[in-house]
């Protein structure tokens, strides 16, 4: 099977899947890994496995692919006069929030509905002094859905989540922007890897894992290796692109390159064999650093069980945790390929040359 991986990247920003609730996009993906690998399975929590096995002799040594596919949104704290106050699931920057479009997850009757809405604010009018001239806080946002107060009532009850309804659209330079990138670019970059390796020779087994709830704690990381067993597992999650206010040493150009991230949640010896393959395979690279816990899976995955060695790719992304997140697609394709590449060359005695430094 090939897979087109602009309308599969589009179709996963299209759907909900907010951290805890990652039906909708997992649905997305098992359609398209399902060909691509020997065998799909869920963890106990909802994180999608897919498994393409080696050809080396049982029994054989496994890389894990770890992409987090849940997505930061709101919930329901209250129902005021047909408006809906929430709360954060995830972390989201309030300032962007005033005049979004979003989908109301409504459950309260028998027949759960989708409800078209808006973020709203009062007029500045209406406002107490203490609210101030600036952006607004949270606290005076509200969700209206244009129903009548009965009928939310009927529809709609606390807990309920909410997600962002912006629709993914193409930019100029080869860009794409959309409102959950963070990090479902990275699970496209997975099936890149995906496919590249169902037409290849490799001797490691391979379990490429769509992490659940990493946006709340890193769940999906911290549990999926208990069930997988890797014996190195690669991380690739998004990090900050060089945008409005953000340039410098910790900010990565949309196009020039991955970010390949050197601190505490990776293996030395990883990260040097992987930079190795950058170039060999002439795909640019950026030294990236994270001198603590890095915020992504790698942190869960690495102190699993035993401990399992980690090496964290990056994708540069513009505006994280708004609902224009924008990437490069050649990065996209450059992060499969460069994990299709390291799988490929890795010999069955890899791992004795893993060695802490």
């Amino acid at each position: 099977m090939t897979f087109e991986l602009i309308p599969f990247l589009k179709e996963m920003l299209s759907v909900p899947g907010l951290s805890g609730y990652e039906r909708p996009v997992r649905e997305v993906i098992a359609r398209v890994w399902e060909p691509l690998s020997d065998e799909l399975s869920l963890s106990n929590l909802g994180s999608l496995l897919a498994l393409k096995r080696g050809e080396g002799p049982e029994p054989r040594p496994s890389a894990m692919i770890a992409v987090h596919m849940d997505a930061i949104g709101l919930m329901v704290t209250a129902i005021e006069d047909g408006f809906l106050r929430f709360t954060q699931v995830g972390g989201v920057d309030p300032r962007i929030l005033p005049g979004q479009p979003v989908i109301v997850h409504a459950t309260q009757s028998e027949q759960a509905q989708d409800l078209p809405a808006l973020v709203v604010m009062p007029p500045a009018q209406l406002l107490p002094k203490e609210a101030g001239t600036g952006p607004l806080a949270q606290t005076y946002l509200l969700v209206d859905t244009g129903l009548r107060p009965k009928d939310v009532e009927k529809l709609v009850r606390v807990g309920d989540i909410i997600s962002f309804a912006s629709q993914p659209e193409e930019l100029a330079g080869d860009t794409i922007a959309g409102h959950t990138l963070d990090n479902r670019a990275s699970v496209a970059a997975a099936t890149v890897a995906l496919e590249m390796l169902a037409k290849r020779r490799h001797l490691w087994d391979v379990v490429v894992d769509a992490t659940v709830q990493e946006e709340v704690g890193c769940i999906g990381g911290f549990l999926d290796p208990i069930k997988v067993k890797p014996d190195l597992a690669i991380v690739v999650d998004v990090n900050f692109a060089t945008g409005p206010g953000g340039s410098g040493s910790m900010n990565f150009e949309l196009g020039g390159g991955l970010p390949l991230n050197w601190g505490a949640n990776v293996h030395p010896a990883l990260y040097k064999a992987m930079e190795k393959t950058a170039e060999k395979y002439e795909i640019p690279i950026y030294k990236d650093f994270s001198p603590s816990m890095s915020g992504t899976d790698a942190y869960g995955i690495q102190v699993a069980e035993e401990g399992v060695p980690v090496v964290e790719i990056s994708i540069p992304l513009r505006y994280m945790h708004t609902p224009v997140e924008q990437v490069a697609i050649k990065d996209i394709q450059r992060a499969g390929r460069l994990m299709a590449e390291f799988i490929t060359d890795l010999p069955l005695d890899f791992m004795n040359t893993v060695k802490w430094e």
